[in-house]
């Protein structure tokens, strides 16, 4: 039996944020060489034990432990000189440096003041190696997409020589063949006797990457047992405090008539290249549509065409009006939304409250003869929040002290104060829990049951054949395939994912050979 030393401990440690409490006394050991996956619902605690591992903010009570001995992690910089590395969910990254600049940044190596630009470079080659990136370190950052930006946050932790490495949803933008590379890493750094902490909302990867699991709820350890005592459902309950998480509900449903239609839509890249590939495909009344694809296939381009952000060809018409020419706040005001990938540089204005960044985008609903009524303002935002769940102690409360699901879920309210007949999400549950995905899955249900046409982009085939009513498929630019979910599987996904072209009538084949 391999014995796994305990490299980092929180004992009895405890956290709140005014009347808030984040962490109630918990106690989570890190082993070396193993991979220590922490899993809860969003706002469980997991980011707030995290920064107090990490050094970004210190314990209320009780106290970190590194080999055993009690230490002071006073900064993120002081715990990465102490062997502990983050990183963290949310993209941090100057998007108008290169790669080697961000990875190096505040810690540049050299002497006597001199920076040595070639030792950079080459240590950064090396770490890029390591995960499969497709890019150099001298690329700027403002050309990479999500998912390449995160494979630089993962990079910049791996140039240092970490014992312990916490990586807090480091596959939520990564595509497969990226997600292989990080494993890799992972299991050499395990080799290597490096405690890993894993933070992941995807249940079979924790199964597949995990050694032991710890389970939080409401600020507090409720279970910790090695990964071969768990099983998906036993995590479920023990998140959730039930057998399961309840359905979304709702048999899949024919739309009604068209609101959205995208015709013979070409998306280019700088040198020529097609990002979007001649896409057309119609969006109805009352239906809820995946466009499911791998990384680079041309989801959030094609989205970004069809809301205004980004140049292209082709025709776009919301309600029968051709809107390709109008700007995106025209298209804002003709009631076409868009909740965007990234909602901590894109969707959320981290100087304001929770209600300042629902009711912002809505502010000349509620204006009254020039002027703001709040109390109409107050209201609405009140109800935005009861309706759609945001866990949050009050309206006031900062939008930076909610968990990611629940700032996830302020971006999609600013949207639906604004009464949109089309909402199209990029990838709305990045980063987040079963039960707040449950819950955004509900709320786009409930709002195609009203009338309007829901779009959302996704990464995660199994989200897509749980919500959508019908599933497009994108591959490399090209739409390989449009089917009802009714007639959908994993095997006709997979295929049009790689480039197959899938029709309806195949899917309804593959369902008849598996009848049978």
């Amino acid at each position: 039996m391999i014995v796994q030393p305990i490299l980092l401990s929180a004992r009895t440690v405890a956290k709140s944020y005014g009347a808030t409490a984040a962490l109630r006394g918990v106690d989570f050991d890190v082993r070396g060489g193993a991979v220590n996956v922490l899993i809860g619902e969003n706002g469980a605690g997991k980011s707030t034990l995290m920064r107090l591992l990490a050094g970004v903010e210190q314990p209320d009570s009780g106290e970190i432990l590194l080999d055993g001995f009690p230490t002071k992690l006073r900064s993120v910089r002081d715990a990465a000189r102490q062997g502990v590395g983050i990183v963290f969910q949310e993209l941090n990254l100057c998007a108008n440096l290169t790669v080697v600049e961000n990875i190096f940044l505040g810690r540049n190596l050299g002497r006597g003041g001199v920076i040595d630009h070639a030792a950079e470079r080459r240590r950064a080659d090396e770490a890029l190696a390591r995960l499969g990136a497709t890019f150099t370190a001298d690329t700027r950052v403002s050309a990479l997409s999500i998912g390449q930006q995160q494979i630089v946050e993962i990079a910049r932790v791996l140039v240092e020589d970490v014992r312990v490495l916490i990586l807090d949803e480091p596959t939520s933008a990564l595509s497969e063949e990226e997600v292989v590379h990080l494993f890799a890493v992972i299991g050499e750094l395990k080799r290597q006797g490096v405690g890993i902490v894993y933070i992941s909302h995807r249940l079979e990867e924790l199964m597949r990457i995990g050694d032991h699991i710890t389970v939080m709820r409401d600020g507090a350890v409720v279970a910790s047992v090695p990964i071969a005592e768990a099983s998906v459902p036993w995590i479920v309950e023990t998140m959730l405090g039930e057998a399961a998480a309840a359905p979304v509900g709702g048999a899949p449903r024919e739309g009604g008539e068209i609101v959205l239609a995208l015709e013979d839509v070409i998306v280019r890249r700088g040198d020529g290249a097609r990002l979007v590939d001649t896409v057309s495909a119609a969006f109805r009344a009352g239906e809820v549509v995946a466009i499911y694809g791998l990384l680079g296939a041309g989801r959030t381009e094609l989205f970004e065409y069809a809301f205004g952000l980004r140049r292209g060809e082709g025709g776009v018409r919301l309600q029968g009006e051709a809107i390709e020419r109008l700007s995106a706040a025209d298209r804002v005001a003709r009631r076409l939304l868009m909740v965007p990938e990234d909602r901590q540089r894109e969707g959320l204005f981290q100087n304001l409250s929770v209600g300042g960044n629902l009711g912002l985008s809505s502010l000349p609903r509620f204006a009254r003869r020039g002027f703001i009524a709040k109390a109409v303002e107050d209201r609405s935002v009140d109800a935005m929040i009861a309706r759609l769940g945001v866990k949050t102690p009050s309206a006031k409360t900062p939008i930076g002290a909610l968990s990611g699901g629940n700032q996830q879920k302020v971006v999609i309210g600013r949207c639906l104060l604004r009464d949109p007949v089309a909402l199209l999400l990029d990838e709305p549950t990045r980063g987040i829990d079963i039960g707040a995905r449950a819950e955004v899955f509900a709320a786009m249900r409930a709002l195609a049951g009203e009338g309007l046409a829901v779009v959302f982009t996704t990464s995660d085939m199994l989200e897509a054949l749980s919500i959508a009513d019908r599933i497009l498929v994108l591959s490399k630019g090209r739409l390989t395939a449009d089917l009802p979910a009714a007639e959908a599987n994993e095997g006709l996904l997979v295929r049009a994912a790689n480039g197959a072209a899938v029709s309806p009538s195949a899917g309804r084949a593959s369902r008849a050979a598996l009848a049978h």
